[in-house]
């Protein structure tokens, strides 16, 4: 039992009053005086104990009556909790596409919050947080209204980014008791793991929400190969998660028109890829689309673009090579190669990556308009030639300051190593070779620049190297690579290595991009300086990060746009039209087991829905008073001191 006003059970001690009153105040007995007292004798005996009996019953009664009405205004009560204590409870509502599913009362998340309007208590008070929204201190009303307005997102987050938020406010005052509620259809992608928890001393609730359906059919990715003048192959990548499917209709449109439609058969838990021919046209903006019946509808159709006409513009000067013109081949890069005494400087800013290939001597015109062709975030491939002049390469150095070279070193050393994690060689192996027959170089230039190493020697020395110069890229070979001092060029590692300095020299727009993904998108164009570019379509526009330079323009989006479709990115006109899908983990049918979790950790309890998480909370947490109780046993005792006063008789 406990008391709302606890301070007052101290007029306890008053009840010692009436005690001493009945104990030293007794009524006193005259003596009657009598010839024959043999009788009398008896009668005083008997009066004197009935009389003192019904003293003593009147003074319990009493004492019972001062009791019972100091303990009723003492207010107490039966309940789990303190009422001086606010109660509040912070409530986690997954609103990512996921939830767009139907279970058995309707699609989840609508089911979800109109069951928590039906249940939440007037007497307590909430936060709510939701993927994209956190409403904190909020009564039981307000979070009515909110819920009523609650949407779908494509944001997601962590369970530990939950958590983290809730505990940020810093809720575990003296004076309230705390609850956190999580309810979400609790997705393998959240990739929760119990020591997420360990730090939280909240109680913890998880309310899974579970779709009638558990098989499903995706649009996984896409990707564009055999792109030649007339056409190009469209590869697009499906997932099953379920039992086989067959007769599953596809189609494919540009714009609103109808390219092509077939329809495939799947086996159960497997990807397949199907092969579409499409026709070259200036600007395809596809959409692919699925009829299928499954657990989540939103991942039957699928947004890409293919822009034909962008390409790498690459500038080889200096020595001609035979090689160069292989490797960067006219589907991707516009290549072209001119000696240094025909140069036209006015094209040296619209390049994306420039090789000064084997050039005994720089001018210093020429080391001007690269300097800042670089600083300008170009990208330079310096290959020294055998017979380099020391002096004039390291006034070029000098100018960006990254350092200099010393005299070539005639040891011939093996190219021994791969730095595997450099972005650079990216996807490009499948695992770290071992046994290789590695290039050998008979010539090198030590260098004491600080760049990051791509591929070494044997002795660990750098052969090719990265450096940021300003908002650009330098790459060092400490070698020439003509066929007098080298076999790279008859290496494997040469395609791959100038293919991917050249693609990364411009980072040309993808087919597509991924929703609340880190996306970054390079325009072979350039604006005024006071101008930005801006992504936009019908329903929306936002400007996102962005850099100028002299030869392209990057952009950089997070957690912008929010809804799958085609964009554009403007500035005065239309420089790129590209397109965004969903995130592929919201497609993910596999769910984790909640009561696995709850039985792991005494601070988790799981339910299966809402309804009967609040009715037990609502129990739980129910206060049942004892005031009348204690009242209506005051008045009982007042009642019984009348009746002894009335018909005990002494």
């Amino acid at each position: 039992m406990q008391f709302k006003h606890p301070e007052i059970l101290y007029v306890l001690f008053a009840l010692i009053i009436p005690i001493l009153v009945h104990l030293f105040q007794l009524q006193k007995f005259k003596k009657v005086v009598f010839t024959n007292v043999a009788f009398l004798k008896k009668i005083d005996l008997q009066t004197r104990k009935s009389s003192q009996l019904k003293k003593w019953l009147i003074l319990t009664s009493r004492m019972l009556l001062f009791t019972a009405i100091i303990f009723a205004f003492s207010q107490p009560y039966f309940s789990t909790k303190n009422t001086a204590q606010n109660i509040h409870n912070s409530i986690y509502l997954d609103n990512s596409i996921s939830l767009n599913s139907i279970g058995k009362k309707g699609k989840l998340l609508q089911v979800a919050a109109q069951e928590i309007i039906e249940n939440v208590s007037d007497e307590h008070s909430y936060s709510f947080l939701t993927n994209s929204d956190f409403y904190r201190n909020v009564t039981a009303t307000e979070l009515k209204n909110i819920l009523k307005k609650v949407d779908f997102t494509t944001k997601n987050l962590s369970i530990q980014e939950v958590l983290l938020k809730i505990e940020s406010e810093k809720l575990n005052k003296t004076n309230s008791l705390n609850s956190i509620t999580l309810i979400s259809d609790f997705q393998n992608n959240k990739k929760i793991k119990n020591n997420e928890f360990t730090n939280v001393t909240v109680p913890i609730s998880l309310i899974k929400t579970a779709a009638e359906l558990k098989n499903n059919i995706s649009i996984d990715s896409i990707f564009i190969s055999n792109k030649n003048e007339r056409n190009f192959t469209l590869n697009v990548v499906l997932k099953n998660q379920g039992p086989e499917k067959t007769n599953v209709p596809i189609s494919i449109f540009n714009d609103t028109k109808l390219i092509s439609k077939r329809s495939f058969s799947i086996e159960n838990d497997t990807k397949k890829t199907i092969d579409f021919e499409i026709q070259n046209q200036s600007h395809f903006r596809g959409r692919i689309k699925i009829q299928n019946n499954d657990v989540f509808l939103f991942d039957n159709d699928f947004f890409f673009t293919v822009n034909f006409g962008e390409k790498i513009n690459v500038l080889s000067i200096g020595k001609n090579n035979d090689y160069l013109q292989n490797i960067f081949t006219d589907d991707v890069f516009v290549f072209n190669q001119v000696s240094s005494s025909k140069i036209n400087y006015n094209i040296v800013p619209k390049q994306q990556l420039i090789l000064l290939n084997e050039m005994d001597d720089i001018p210093s015109t020429l080391s001007n308009a690269l300097t800042d062709f670089v600083n300008n975030g170009g990208s330079l491939v310096v290959i020294p030639s055998i017979s380099a002049t020391i002096n004039s390469y390291n006034s070029f150095f000098s100018r960006m300051n990254i350092g200099k070279i010393s005299k070539n070193q005639q040891d011939s050393l093996k190219i021994t190593k791969i730095h595997y994690d450099h972005p650079l060689f990216k996807n490009v192996f499948t695992k770290q070779v071992r046994n290789f027959q590695f290039p050998r170089v008979i010539s090198s230039f030590n260098a004491t620049f600080k760049g990051t190493p791509l591929l070494s020697f044997e002795n660990n020395q750098s052969f090719l190297s990265n450096l940021t110069v300003g908002n650009g890229e330098l790459y060092w070979f400490s070698g020439a690579l003509s066929t007098v001092n080298s076999n790279f060029t008859n290496s494997p590692l040469i395609v791959p290595t100038l293919y991917n300095i050249g693609q990364s020299s411009l980072q040309t727009s993808k087919p597509y991009y991924r929703l609340q993904e880190r996306n970054t998108i390079e325009i072979n164009a350039s604006i005024g300086k006071d101008q930005v570019v801006s992504i936009q379509n019908l329903r929306s526009s936002f400007i996102p990060l962005q850099q100028n330079s002299q030869n392209k323009i990057s952009i950089l989006t997070t957690d912008k746009p929010d809804k799958k479709g085609f964009y554009q990115i403007v500035s005065k006109d239309t420089l790129q039209t590209i397109s965004y899908n969903n995130p592929s983990s919201e497609s993910m049918v596999d769910f984790m087991n909640i009561n696995e979790l709850s039985s792991q950790n005494s601070n988790i309890t799981s339910y299966d829905s809402i309804a009967s998480y609040f009715e037990e909370e609502n129990q739980k947490n129910e206060v049942q008073w004892l005031w009348k109780l204690f009242l209506a046993l005051a008045i009982v005792s007042l009642l019984l001191e009348i009746l002894i006063l009335k018909f005990f008789k002494t």
